[in-house]
């Protein structure tokens, strides 16, 4: 006999998961899109980080840069945020890979590297004189 009704997601349900996913994710990257970010008073919230700080935290200029992205301007995307450009990927490929070889994602050794990466792009992406920081201030 097979599981017990409700211990496992069904096919459908999973099914329906994807979709819906799917579906806020295109869904926020049409907003993303439409909107634009550059533009001071656009509905995008400023950077909590940023607004004590007045530091760019590492993921400053995320949604322009995705909004470059969408817009093809991929100069425009390195300058508002090359570290989640390059980042993202790359972490979605070790993610991937990982599993693919069924090891543990987040060993103690790459959190280090992680974490390190991201503190040393926050400072550096704060020097005077760097030239890689978002377009707008807030985030």
């Amino acid at each position: 006999m097979g599981p017990e009704a409700g211990t496992t997601p069904t096919r459908r349900a999973r099914l329906l998961t994807t979709l819906g996913t799917a579906a806020v994710l295109a869904g926020g990257l049409a907003y993303i899109g439409l909107s634009d970010p550059h533009r001071p008073g656009s509905l995008f919230p400023p950077c909590p980080f940023h607004a004590l700080t007045g530091w760019f935290c590492p993921g400053c200029g995320g949604l322009r840069m995705t909004h470059d992205l969408l817009h093809g301007d991929l100069a425009a995307a390195v300058v508002d945020n090359a570290f989640l450009l390059l980042g993202l990927p790359v972490l979605a490929g070790w993610v991937l890979f990982r599993r693919y070889r069924r090891r543990r994602v987040w060993p103690a050794p790459a959190m280090a590297v992680l974490v390190v990466t991201i503190l040393t792009w926050t400072v550096v992406r704060n020097l005077p004189g760097f030239a890689l920081v978002p377009t707008v201030l807030g985030g």
